[in-house]
C-alpha cells in the first residue's frame, strides 16, 4: 500500500502521516511549504515523522507538470487530499491564492487520480460550506448552495468537482468535510493557538460576536482516527439511486460526503474558560462584532461516518485544550 498526503506540512496532514507510517504504510507526503504562517512549524512537524516508509517532496499542487509526474512515478493506491489555503478570512483579502490551490491544485489531484488508477481519493471539506444554513445540527443531506466567504465556495467546489470525476471515471472519491479542528501542533492563525500566545504575553484577545458564538470543536486524533477508517470504506457505484430520492452526499457515482466532527456545539466562552483553567491565567477579553465570512453556529451530525465506521469522538475539550497547552508550553519553552 502506497499513500500521497497532500498538505503533509500541515497540521492534519503531518498527524495522518504519522500515524499511518506508525502502522507500516508507505506514504508519500507532500507540501509547498509556504509562509502563510511560520514555515519551521512546519518543518518542525514532518521532523516528528520519523519513519523509513516516509518520503518529503516539495512541491505545490498548482504545479501541473509537476504533479502529473509525480503521479506517474510513484502509482499510488490510494491519495489523502488535505493540502489547501486555508482560512475564511484570509480568503476575503487574498482570493487569488484559494484559486490556485484549491483549484486547479484540486484539478491537478483528480487528473492524477484519474490517469493513474488510483483506488480512492479522500479529500478534506469543510464545514463552511453549510454557509447561511440555520438547521442544527448540519447534515450532509442539507443544502449547501450559500456560502458566505470564497474559501467555504471553494470546498463545496471541490465536491462538485470529485463527483464529476466520479461519475465520468469511476474514481471513487470521499470528501470529510472538518468541523474546527484543535490540538498539539495546531495552526497559529486558529483561535486557540491565538489565544494562548495573546494570553501568555498579556495581551487582549479578540472576541467575536461579543462572545456568542459556538463551534463543534473536534480534537486532532479524534480527526485523524476518523480519516484511518474511512480511507479503508470505498465508495461503489450505486444503480438504484436517483437524484429526486436521493441525498447531495451520495450518488449513482462511487461518490460520498461525509461530516467529521465532534458532534456536539460548544459555547466559544466555555472554550475561552478551560484554556484559561488550562493556562492558570485570566484572559483581557476585547468583545468586537461578527466578522465578514463568519457564522453564529456549527454543529455536526455525525451519524452517516459513525454508520459507516463506527467512527466516534471521545475526547472532551478540557482535555484537549490542556494537551494543547502542555505541548506549546513546551514547543516554545515558556
Amino acid at each position: 500500500m502506497k499513500i500521497l498526503i497532500t498538505g503533509a506540512a500541515g497540521f492534519i496532514g503531518s498527524a495522518v502521516a504519522e500515524r499511518l507510517t506508525a502502522i507500516g504504510v508507505d506514504v508519500v507526503g507532500i507540501d509547498n511549504l509556504n509562509d502563510y504562517y511560520d514555515v519551521n512549524l512546519k518543518l518542525a512537524r514532518l521532523k516528528r515523522i520519523k519513519h523509513p516508509n516516509f518520503t518529503f517532496i516539495k512541491l505545490d499542487l498548482a504545479d501541473r507538470q509537476g504533479m502529473a509526474d509525480l503521479f506517474k512515478l510513484q502509482q499510488f493506491d490510494r491519495v489523502i487530499n488535505l493540502a489547501a489555503q486555508a482560512g475564511v478570512r484570509y480568503s476575503i483579502d487574498n482570493p487569488l491564492a484559494y484559486a490556485d490551490s484549491n483549484l486547479v491544485g484540486f484539478v491537478n489531484i483528480l487528473e492524477g487520480c484519474r490517469h493513474n488508477k488510483v483506488k480512492h481519493l479522500i479529500y478534506a471539506s469543510s464545514s463552511s460550506v453549510y454557509g447561511l444554513n440555520a438547521k442544527t445540527p448540519f447534515e450532509t443531506s442539507d443544502s449547501v448552495d450559500h456560502p458566505i466567504s470564497l474559501y467555504a465556495a471553494s470546498k463545496k467546489a471541490n465536491e462538485l468537482m470529485a463527483h464529476t470525476y466520479s461519475h465520468l471515471y469511476d474514481l471513487p472519491t470521499t470528501g470529510l468535510r472538518f468541523f474546527t479542528v484543535y490540538g498539539p501542533w495546531g495552526r497559529p492563525d486558529m483561535a486557540l493557538f491565538k489565544f494562548t500566545n495573546k494570553i501568555m504575553n498579556g495581551e487582549e484577545i479578540d472576541i467575536y460576536n461579543n462572545g456568542d458564538m459556538q463551534r463543534d470543536f473536534t480534537y486532532i486524533d479524534d480527526i485523524v482516527e476518523g480519516i484511518i477508517r474511512i480511507q479503508d470504506v470505498i465508495p461503489e457505484k450505486d444503480a438504484d439511486w436517483n437524484v429526486e430520492e436521493g441525498s447531495p452526499a451520495d450518488s449513482s457515482a462511487p461518490y460520498r460526503v461525509y461530516n467529521i466532527g465532534n458532534g456536539k456545539s460548544e459555547k466559544l466562552m466555555d472554550y475561552i474558560e478551560s484554556l484559561e483553567l488550562s493556562l492558570g491565567i485570566e484572559a483581557k477579553k476585547n468583545f468586537m462584532p461578527m466578522q465578514p465570512g463568519d457564522v453564529y453556529k456549527t454543529y455536526a451530525d455525525t451519524s452517516g461516518l459513525f454508520k459507516v465506521t463506527g467512527y466516534e469522538p471521545n475526547t472532551p475539550i478540557k482535555k484537549g485544550v490542556e494537551n494543547f497547552v502542555n505541548w506549546y508550553r513546551d514547543f516554545y519553552d515558556k
